[in-house]
């Protein structure tokens, strides 16, 4: 029987230990309303220091691209591409190739076709992929729900 509490009390502390996923990026949303059929949805980064997000733009066998895909909707369309500041470009041992990244933040920015005046939110998935000088974190998506204000 103590064997069996010892046992279950070691599960319990490396699930515990296990549980503290790294997290150093921390996704925030905002939109304005340029006029009734038009608005901008801006999605920002704030990344800890060391760590860094990866540019939409990249090669093919580098990091994972950040990437944003909007829920369809009858509500209002996306207009072009999901447009980003000029990100840092450096070499990459880790995957021997230049590659280009955003570190403490970035705001991404996406214009909106409103098609109704009923489009209250812009909803939608983004995915990107954090590293750092000894390590990089599994590729992440995070859902989001953006208001659209009036």
């Amino acid at each position: 029987m103590k064997k069996l509490l010892v046992l279950v009390t070691a599960l319990i502390i490396s699930a515990g230990a296990y549980a503290q996923i790294e997290s150093p990026v921390r996704w925030s949303y905002a939109a304005k309303k340029v006029n009734d059929k038009e608005a901008i949805v801006f999605l920002k980064a704030t990344i800890q220091s060391g760590w860094h997000i990866y540019s939409q733009t990249g090669k093919d066998g580098g990091p994972i691209k950040t990437s944003f895909e909007f829920s369809p909707s009858k509500l209002y369309t996306p207009v072009g591409k999901t447009t980003e500041p000029t990100p840092v470009t450096k070499f990459e041992k880790s995957f021997n190739m230049n590659v280009s990244y955003f570190e403490k933040e970035v705001v991404f920015s996406q214009k909106i076709s409103l098609k109704s005046p009923k489009a209250t939110a812009v909803t939608g998935k983004l995915t990107y992929m954090t590293c750092n000088d000894m390590k990089c974190l599994p590729p992440e998506d995070v859902d989001f729900t953006i208001p659209l204000g009036k």
